[in-house]
């Protein structure tokens, strides 16, 4: 997972590779997996994902961190990485998929809309 760090930069620019690294044990032990898509042995896309229940919706799988390679992006690659997490999910018994998109990120909403997804509230944080 850590030579994908660059692919997160561009999700992410503020995290270096050091706090990734630091940021993925944590993840790892909590059952954190990733997807990735390649053309030949380049990495274009990746998407990290976690299964776990809440009262709301039940059994679902979370998307985290999504991004396609900007050099790659509005070649199908995002589609085929949620066809391929859709049925992950449906294996793992999940009754929904959910994910977090920025606001500014008009066009990352506009495909998950089209893939199916639907703004269902906001996301709030607190930094401490």
């Amino acid at each position: 997972m850590l030579p994908h760090c660059p692919l997160i930069q561009q999700l992410s620019p503020g995290v270096t590779a050091e706090r990734y690294a630091y940021l993925l044990d944590d993840m790892l032990a909590h059952g954190y997996r990733m997807v990735a898509a390649f053309e030949a042995d380049t990495c274009v896309g990746i998407s990290g994902i976690w299964v776990a229940t809440k009262i709301y919706s039940g059994r679902y799988l979370e998307m985290d961190n999504v991004v396609v390679a900007d050099t790659h992006r509005s070649k199908g690659i995002g589609q085929l990485m949620t066809n391929f997490v859709t049925e992950l999910a449906l294996a793992e018994g999940c009754e929904l998929i959910m994910l977090d998109a920025y606001l500014e990120n008009v066009k990352a909403h506009a495909f998950y809309e089209r893939a199916g997804f639907v703004k269902k509230g906001y996301h709030f944080l607190k930094r401490l």
